[in-house]
């Protein structure tokens, strides 16, 4: 070859060498970055699918940092709960303590209401001052708001969850499907006196707060019996009406009724010797129990205790407190959620399937208890259930209503806690592992393959070097033709 105006193995080995440079860079951007992928051009489809990916990873991250953070909130409301619980049962002693008035002084007893009424004051204080990052949790300000509820079909409403669009009220209807009913027992005739006896009779009465023996002469009149009766309503929750005759000739009635309404409460009535209104009924227990009223709530069925309805659906988590007017009616009632709630975001997508919106209901004196028995400040010093009014038993209906609240509300905490919120975090986890692996495979670089492709660029660059220098000489060879 004797043409020295272009060196074409020179420009050969030039872009061989800039090729080999070329590879050898991105080896070494690779080893820098410990990604495969740093720019589009590396792998175009590859990076489409792994930003999708990447998104789905801090969506993933955050879910779970969410998770934890909703899981703290109600750890500091559930853990303030536990206090008043334990406040609770102290003024439950105190009551009992109270009701032995043969054994305590008039010091003592003020004394008692002192305490009573300091404890009711840390109850609204915990109630008050019980805060994640700045927000009232236990004050009501955090719980749903409901409007339109007639107060003669709802004794209270309580809401611990209602899935809400934003900006909208819910209508909530309810529906009494079955007539709430006390037990009955029913005894005919107009006295003691049966056809083939004249004796005397003792009676048990049992009901659902307790039983009483009752003894009654021969030929003591249904007035009487159901006045006797009606004397230990407070210890067998069993009272007694006398229906009158009716004009087709039908003999007047002694009727025993549960004071209570639904499947708990029964009346039973055992003559333990003689004959008890009508001759046949000696050592005849008759029983008989209450039914429980049916709800539906929005079309789905409660679970129903009494005049209590709780529903438990993905859409609304409830207890209802209805009157029992309402609950021995077949008839309907509605009221709206207008809004409240504290929402958390569990999952990634913000859709209502992956948000958990739950309601902290208050728990200041004004708010424990209920309307019927009482609520929680009718305990302090000159209300109607203070320890000197002497009305023990209410006060301690009272405060035992408020243990239950307080349980099922702590009870409702831990199930959103342990049910949804620690279990999301464990899938989210699991999720994040195995997407953050796929996206791994795509984007990440294989530090063995790239070190070996790095050792490999460098030979071939040192070689196309040398190379280089080889193809620069040649055209000095045409000199040798000038001697």
């Amino acid at each position: 070859m004797s043409r020295i105006h272009s060196n074409v193995p020179a420009l050969r080995a030039v872009h061989r060498l800039q090729r080999n440079h070329e590879d050898l860079n991105l080896h070494l951007n690779r080893l820098a970055t410990g990604l495969r992928i740093n720019r589009g051009a590396d792998d175009p489809a590859g990076l489409i699918v792994s930003e999708r990916l990447r998104s789905e990873i801090r969506t993933i991250q955050q879910a779970i940092d969410n998770s934890t953070r909703a899981s703290n909130v109600i750890s500091v409301a559930e853990g303030a709960l536990n206090e008043v619980s334990a406040l609770l049962l102290d003024l439950q002693g105190l009551i009992v303590e109270t009701a032995n008035e043969a054994g305590l002084t008039d010091e003592e007893v003020n004394a008692n209401q002192l305490q009573i009424d300091s404890i009711l004051g840390s109850l609204d204080r915990i109630a008050n001052t019980t805060t994640f990052a700045g927000r009232k949790l236990l004050d009501g300000s955090q719980a749903f708001l409901t409007s339109g509820a007639p107060r003669a079909a709802f004794q209270s409403i309580q809401l611990f969850g209602a899935r809400l669009q934003v900006g909208s009220a819910r209508r909530i209807s309810v529906q009494v499907t079955q007539s709430a009913q006390t037990a009955q027992v029913s005894f005919n005739g107009s006295n003691l006196a049966g056809p083939s006896t004249t004796s005397a009779t003792t009676v048990e009465i049992r009901g659902t707060l307790g039983a009483e023996l009752l003894t009654f002469a021969a030929d003591t009149s249904l007035g009487q019996i159901r006045a006797a009766i009606n004397s230990v309503i407070a210890v067998t929750g069993v009272s007694a009406v006398v229906s009158t005759p009716s004009a087709a000739g039908v003999a007047s009635a002694l009727l025993l009724n549960s004071t209570t309404v639904g499947s708990d409460a029964f009346v039973s009535v055992e003559p333990l010797s003689g004959a008890f209104i009508v001759a046949g009924n000696n050592n005849i227990v008759h029983r008989d129990t209450g039914v429980d009223t049916g709800v539906s709530v929005d079309g789905q069925p409660a679970l129903v205790q009494g005049l209590q309805a709780d529903i438990r659906s993905s859409g609304l988590d409830a207890r209802l407190h209805l009157t029992r007017t309402f609950a021995q009616t077949l008839s309907s009632a509605t009221f709206a959620i207008t809004g409240g709630g504290a929402l958390f975001q569990l999952t990634p997508e913000v859709t209502p399937h992956g948000q958990v919106n739950f309601g902290f209901n208050p728990v200041s004196i004004t708010h424990l208890g209920n309307p019927v028995t009482g609520l929680m400040y009718t305990l302090r010093s000159g209300n109607p259930n203070d320890l000197k009014s002497r009305n023990y038993f209410t006060a301690q209906q009272i405060v035992n209503e408020a243990i239950d609240q307080v349980s099922f509300y702590r009870g409702r905490l831990g199930n959103v806690q342990r049910n949804q919120i620690e279990p999301n975090i464990n899938s989210q986890k699991v999720t994040l592992e195995n997407v953050t692996a796929s996206e791994s495979i795509i984007r990440d670089a294989d530090m063995a393959v790239e070190v070996s492709a790095l050792t490999r660029a460098r030979i071939l660059v040192q070689s196309t070097q040398s190379t280089l220098q080889v193809a620069n000489s040649v055209p000095s060879m045409v000199l040798s033709l000038l001697r």
